[in-house]
């Protein structure tokens, strides 16, 4: 789940933009200086030598000579999950506003070009784009992307677009602020385009399909293709309410009104009853019932959902006052505290709560018996290895939890919080009850809460004057592609049960052991929100 490495969560928020604080009085002119040129500096290079055709993935090593979005990528291919080309659009963004440097602008520029040529007919984005050409997206996803054993999304090459992870709400977010920006007609197009593709896409009920226009052609280990169900999984259907509402907002668009409320309305339908009152990630679009995805991601109700539809659902009463969008929020706590695994599974776990009204629940709920779902694998790469489902929290696999942590206590207060709240006051400060355009933030990404100490700075400034960019260790490497052989790899059949990556056939990318620099987007961002907080 990405979406909160990089924005502000909230619909509300959108309305009230971010306030500056004022330029520190004691920071000396030079400093300012010296802080703006090393930003610059940094940029212009990823810009011009990082960057293809104004795109990014998301890591590579010094030299160019291999790079990482959520896996291996050819040089000319673009990621659009974050934190990939729409996170580094909206950080030059940022940083325009920030500084004033025309410069920063004129990048994000680069970087909408390169959206728009990767925006697919449809109007959405799928999770990469290749310069090269369909074909060679094509040879990607039948090499690299087929044998990423845990990263099933990318086996099968639809030819269409998505909504998960960000992807396409991160670009369509991204052409909205650079068309409002100086009211560009130039991004008026795509902007239209990728509006149409969400309305399109629209279930009746108000609900949307996790990829667009439908497919239903990857049927996987005997069950249907779940492209096509009603998507809450990482935050599919509320990040495009987030992303009509600020479409409502910034440019008066009347006719979005009617699916927002529509889509805001079925997450009160889609809380399932009594014992079990919370929210699954997927529903079958008939009957509107839990529904499977990923082979590791079974039938059930999640609880890390549900606690965040919680707050999702008091975000919502904030921009309508109506409080049948709390009226559930009781029963989902209920059913999060009824869901507290015994100490035994505690001492299982081996991971501490970050404070004492923390309690561990299972992540999967079986929605008929509210029996927990713990997943588990064996085997060692796609051609033997296989995922399987029990009661047993010992062993379960690494790369997605199989159980976390919720707050009961801290939902119960902000719930209470909520219902203590002027409705008028609401109202009046909806953006969905506006008749008055309403300024997007100035901010998209995440300013970090604490500034960075003198001697950070000093050594940001410092890398960027002598290496003209920021090398970091990186966060996660790969297998380099080699065509399976039958019965070469040889290992216990729990050898990978906990690891990110399996044997030397499996492309997922994993944790590096020993220390391998290179350069990352994400810690460009992050350092580039430093020095931007520094100069405030």
């Amino acid at each position: 789940m990405l979406k909160q490495i990089y924005f502000k969560s909230g619909a509300i928020a959108l309305a009230a933009g971010l306030l500056c604080s004022p330029l520190q009085a004691n920071k000396p002119t030079e400093s300012k200086a010296e802080i703006m040129s090393a930003m610059k500096t940094v940029t212009q290079y990823m810009m011009d030598n990082v960057s293809y055709r104004g795109g990014f993935v998301w890591q590579y090593l010094p030299d160019l000579s291999r790079s990482w979005g959520e896996m291996e990528a050819k040089r000319t291919m673009v990621w659009i999950q974050p934190p990939g080309t729409p996170s580094v659009g909206h950080l030059l963004l940022d940083a325009y506003h920030a500084t004033g440097d025309e410069y920063y602008y004129e990048a994000a520029e680069k970087v909408a070009n390169a959206l728009i040529w990767g925006q697919l007919e449809c109007g959405g984005w799928n999770y990469v784009f290749d310069y090269a050409g369909e074909n060679s997206l094509k040879q990607w996803y039948d090499t690299v992307g087929k044998n990423g054993w845990r990263l099933e999304e990318f086996r099968h090459y639809y030819g269409n677009a998505t909504y998960d992870d960000l992807g396409t709400m991160m670009a369509a977010e991204f052409l909205l602020r650079m068309y409002v920006e100086k009211n560009d007609p130039v991004y008026k197009a795509p902007l239209e385009k990728v509006i149409r593709f969400v309305l399109e896409s629209q279930y009746p009920s108000g609900g949307w399909p996790q990829r667009y226009p439908l497919k239903y052609d990857h049927p996987f280990q005997g069950k249907a293709d779940y492209s096509s169900f009603i998507t809450l999984n990482d935050d599919v259907t509320p990040e495009i309410i987030r992303f009509l509402i600020q479409c409502y907002q910034s440019i008066g668009l009347q006719n979005i009104k009617e699916p927002i409320m529509r889509a805001m309305y079925l997450m009160i339908t889609l809380q399932q009853g009594e014992p079990y009152s919370g929210w699954a990630d997927q529903y079958t679009v008939e009957d509107l019932k839990p529904a499977h995805a990923r082979s590791y991601e079974p039938r059930s109700i999640n609880t890390g959902t549900t606690a965040g539809m919680i707050r999702q659902m008091i975000e919502y009463y904030k921009l309508t006052a109506d409080t049948r969008f709390l009226a559930g929020i009781p029963a989902a706590i209920k059913f999060l505290k009824s869901q507290e695994l015994p100490e035994s599974f505690a001492k299982i776990w081996h991971r501490k709560a970050r404070n004492s009204e923390e309690i561990l629940v299972a992540r999967f709920i079986d929605p008929d018996t509210g029996k927990p779902l713990f997943v588990h694998r064996k085997g060692g790469n796609i051609h033997n290895g296989t995922y399987y489902i029990d009661q047993n929290l010992e062993s379960t696999i690494a790369h997605y939890s199989s159980a976390t942590f919720v707050n009961p206590t801290q939902l119960e207060e902000e719930y209470e919080a909520a219902k203590k709240l002027d409705r008028k006051a609401l109202l009046a400060a909806s953006p969905l009850m506006s008749n008055q355009l309403i300024p997007l933030p100035q901010y998209y990404t995440r300013m970090p809460n604490q500034p960075a100490d003198d001697k950070e700075i000093a050594r940001l400034i410092k890398e960027a004057q002598e290496k003209k960019c920021w090398i970091t260790p990186l966060n996660s490497i790969s297998n380099p592609y080699k065509e399976y052989q039958e019965g070469k790899a040889t290992y216990a059949e729990d050898a990978y049960s906990q690891t990110m990556v399996g044997d030397e056939f499996d492309t997922s990318p994993y944790s590096p052991q020993e220390e391998i620099d290179g350069i990352s987007v994400r810690k460009y961002i992050e350092n580039m929100m430093l020095l931007i907080k520094a100069i405030e």
